[in-house]
């Protein structure tokens, strides 16, 4: 077998590795003989030479195999939604409980911010007392008692993309399609599924920022992952402007809790997560079709019933019963909150997404190191989108910083993303394109 420095040599070399290789190669990265050095040179390797299918689903199968692959003995089926990762991509955290609410059991494990994007489980570590890193008991305890968990990865869950995740943030391969795939797919397939549906984002503030590239990640995952066994569709949706009007850990909290009780209902938003759970609810069999899967989510939230099922998720995790209630008094504030105007009024033309996802992570909202801690508190709020006018009545946004040093960068760098004129800009649809 080779030594990991001649397996990394010859991926950079443009050499096609077996299976035994490659299980070889992340196995030592799980037990510690791969150094965080030469994952990170088998990560830009893969990212320049790409990977083909069989060293794929060869890489997906390992990372999979180097943890606990659940079993699920419940009522309903077992069904689980990831994202490409965007700014203001909220949607984890109601859809959860609105497939729960209809049926359905939802093992969400989810990752920390990767690039400009903000991960959700960060934004669940912003709830005092939640526990994003349960032993597997509590996780399957808390899955059958409130329909859903959204957790991070357990020790015992795809130990090897963990290390592989965490690495990639830092060393500009994020946007790997091959390493998105396999780092998905590992947890999905380690997680038990019967159903998953992705949500790929194209545009300014996605990975992949070209349609074509969208479409490529899309049918990469779509077709390893029902390769593998698991019933998979995508969608893929605009990533043109945040998809939430807030940026930030606790700020996204606060907007899925508006969303949930009914408070804040802003339509591309809704429209991705109604799509994207519809589907969910007809992977399992819980809805004959599309039309009616949509209605059963639009009375789940109604009905308060999604709201109820996201309560019980966060106190059987050790979150506050009364959270949706007084999200006030335990979601943590930043000292500093400024709103930002245009500097001439104006109709928002376009944003630089990404950008904005920057900005947040310039505040203390996202890593440059693995082991940086994140500040909770800060980020970006009231985000206008394309063809909103702003000027004096209507902020860009507002700015929630821990300085005021940092919020005069976080204002400069929100002015920057928006190019504001006098006509008003065509809008596509939310929902680009099915996969399937």
């Amino acid at each position: 077998m080779k030594l990991p420095q001649e397996l990394i040599r010859a991926k950079r070399d443009g050499q096609v590795l077996d299976a035994e290789e490659i299980e070889a190669f992340i196995a030592g990265l799980t037990d510690g003989r791969v150094t965080e050095g030469q994952a990170a040179a088998f990560a830009m390797a893969v990212f320049f030479r790409g990977l083909s299918l069989p060293e794929r689903v060869a890489l997906t199968r390992a990372m999979t195999r180097s943890g606990t692959v659940l079993a699920w003995d419940l009522p309903g089926p077992v069904l689980d939604k990831h994202s490409s990762g965007g700014v203001g991509d909220t949607v984890s955290l109601p859809l959860a409980p609105m497939v729960a609410a209809c049926g359905g059991y939802v093992p969400m494990i989810s990752g920390r911010g990767l690039g400009h994007t903000g991960g959700t489980l960060d934004k669940l570590a912003s709830i005092p007392g939640y526990d994003v890193a349960p032993d597997l008991d509590r996780f399957r305890a808390v899955v059958r008692e409130s329909g859903c968990a959204i957790i991070g990865q357990t020790a015992d869950l795809a130990p090897a993309d963990r290390r592989l995740y965490a690495i990639r943030d830092v060393t500009g391969t994020v946007e790997s399609l091959d390493l998105i795939t396999a780092s998905i797919l590992s947890k999905k397939l380690a997680a038990g599924l019967d159903g998953l549906v992705m949500d790929v984002k194209t545009g300014s503030g996605a990975f992949m920022a070209s349609l074509d590239d969208a479409r490529g990640l899309a049918e990469s995952i779509v077709g390893v992952a029902n390769g593998a066994g698991l019933r998979t569709v995508a969608l893929i949706t605009d990533m043109d402007a945040p998809l939430a009007s807030s940026a930030g850990n606790a700020l996204e909290v606060a907007y899925a809790l508006d969303y949930l009780t009914g408070q804040l209902r802003e339509p591309a938003f809704h429209a991705v997560t109604v799509a994207l759970g519809a589907e969910m609810l007809v992977l399992g069999g819980l809805a004959p079709d599309l039309a009616e899967a949509s209605a059963r989510l639009e009375k789940a939230l109604l009905s308060g019933k999604a709201a109820e099922c996201f309560g019980r998720m966060v106190a059987a995790l050790g979150g506050p019963a009364d959270l949706a209630e007084r999200a006030g008094e335990y979601l943590p504030e930043a000292p500093v909150v400024r709103s930002v105007h245009p500097k001439e009024p104006g109709i928002v033309a376009t944003i630089a997404t990404r950008e904005l996802g920057l900005a947040v992570i310039g505040l203390g909202g996202g890593r440059t190191r693995p082991q940086d801690d994140i500040d909770p508190a800060v980020g970006l709020a009231r985000l206008a989108r394309p063809g909103e006018e702003v000027g004096p009545g209507r902020a860009l946004g507002i700015v929630h910083a821990r300085s005021e040093n940092e919020a005069d960068e976080a204002e400069a760098a929100l002015r920057a993303a928006y190019a504001v004129g006098s006509d008003r800009p065509a809008t596509g649809a939310a929902i680009i394109t099915r996969i399937g």
